[in-house]
Formats: structure tokens, sequence, C-alpha cells
């Protein structure tokens, strides 16, 4: 079976403990890593650091930390990662995020039975505390197809969950330096270009939804990202206007609600 490597970006905000618990989720894999990269994404706190050092004590041949010292952003710091990564498949992970045991194992056996494909995701159980309190799932297209036509208005992908070949990604460009949404406008590049994809149905990853996320839903600078996103697919020729259109009117609706009206038509109309 082949080789992968694990993507990571560290930012100093994050928790110490969300960050051991999703690397652990890593390394306990059915299928092990090849390697686990780790950028840090300017300095780091040094709690968060700890947590790198014990790791890197316990897996000298499996831990690769990276980084620089001023932040750069999200894409940035994955495209700086990729540029360490040895292996053509890559699994993204996020710092407080965990992934399910047979996660990369399931992804690997699809890159081998599918070999065109560039991009595999998966649905994705939202939870808030632990994993016991799961509080709604995201469900994404799961053939080709449906990808396609559904990532020309929506995020097609839970980011975390994907595992991608790095020479597909590079391809295309790798992320662009947005500030939001790097991975909806990589991925929209990518399929338009002619890249192939799929979700698995089931989910292979527990995503962290608490009060942090939906601050970062509401905010002004991630509606607009997303708004100029659809629209430089409606440029390239991915996107119709009407989409453009769609688009930016759900999203400005969102944005003017209050949050607890916002969390109430995610959980009802928008998840599982």
């Amino acid at each position: 079976m082949q080789k992968y490597s694990v993507l990571m970006s560290l930012y100093k905000k994050e928790n110490p403990e969300y960050l051991d618990l999703a690397i652990e989720s890593m390394i306990n894999q059915t299928l092990k890593p090849d390697e686990i990269v780790i950028v840090k994404d300017g300095e780091i706190t040094a709690e968060l650091q700890v947590v790198l050092d014990n790791y890197s004590a316990e897996y000298p041949e499996l831990f690769h930390i990276v980084g620089y010292e001023k932040n750069r952003g999200l894409g940035l710091a994955l495209n700086y990662g990729l540029e360490h990564c040895k292996n053509e498949l890559v699994a993204r992970m996020d710092t407080d995020d965990i992934s399910k045991p047979q996660r990369c194992e399931k992804q690997v056996e699809a890159f081998e039975k599918y070999p065109n494909y560039a991009i595999i995701g998966s649905a994705v159980d939202e939870f808030c505390g632990t994993t016991d309190n799961i509080t709604g799932r995201r469900v994404v297209p799961s053939s080709p197809r449906d990808i396609y036509n559904f990532a020309k208005r929506r995020s097609a992908f839970n980011h975390p969950s994907v595992m991608y070949r790095k020479s597909k990604v590079l391809e295309f460009g790798g992320y662009s330096d947005l500030r939001r949404n790097q991975d909806v406008d990589l991925f929209g590049r990518m399929l338009f270009g002619g890249c192939k994809a799929a979700n698995f149905k089931e989910s292979l990853l527990w995503f962290r939804s608490d009060d942090n996320l939906s601050k970062r839903r509401k905010s002004w600078e991630n509606t607009w990202s997303y708004i100029d996103t659809i629209r430089r697919f409606h440029k390239m020729g991915y996107s119709s206007i009407g989409d453009v259109v769609m688009v930016a009117g759900a999203q400005t609706v969102m944005y003017l609600m209050p949050i607890k009206v916002q969390n109430w038509l995610y959980k009802t109309f928008l998840r599982k």
C-alpha cells in the first residue's frame, strides 16, 4: 500500500490540548503515516511547542517540524509544508479536529482503486466538547459529477478530511494567498481544470464545532471572501452569473442573521 504524508499548519492561537488530540489521531491510524509535516505559521506559544517537542522526541523519524517567524496565513503555510512533504499522497489535517482510526487507510485504498483521482475526502461528524457529543454531520457529494456541479456554489469538500495528490495540487499552483476559503479556491480551480475527485459518504473525521467556528462564519471577511471566490470562478468560466447572485444573496443574508438563528439554519437545513 502506498505511503502518505500528513500536513498540518499550526498558529499561535491554537489550543495545546486540541493539538495533542489531533496529532494522536494521526499516529493511531490503522495505516500509519510515513511522515507528519507540521508548519509553524509564525511564532507559537511555549505550550504548543511542548506538544511538538514531546512528539518529536518520541517519534524522531516521523515528525518534520518546519516554519518561519512571521505569520503568513493558512494558504501559504500549507504551500510551504507541501514543499517538505516527500510523498505523493498527502492527508490534510487541522490542529483541532480528530481523524477516525481507519480514515487514511480507506483513502489510500481508494486512491489505489482510482489512480486518476486527485482529491478524496469524506463527510464529517461535527462535535462540541468531546466526540461523544455529536451536533451534526456535514455530508458532501460523493461522485465526481456531483462534486463538480456542487462546487460551483458551495464547498464540495470538508478540508481537514481530504487526502490529495501533491503533484496535482502543485500543477494548479497550490493554495492562493487568501485569508479565508483557500481550500474552496484551490479545489474549484482543480475541478475546473479536469481533476477528478470523490468523497466517502461515511464520516472519517470528527470536526470540532464550537463558538469560535460560529464567530468565524459570522465575520464579514469570511462572507466577502466566499462571494469573491465564486465571482472568480465565474470569471474563469466555471460558475454562472446565477451562481454568483445566489451565493452573494445567501451569504449576505446569513451574515446579517443573529448567530443563534444562523446556527439553527445550519443544523436544520445544511446538516444531517
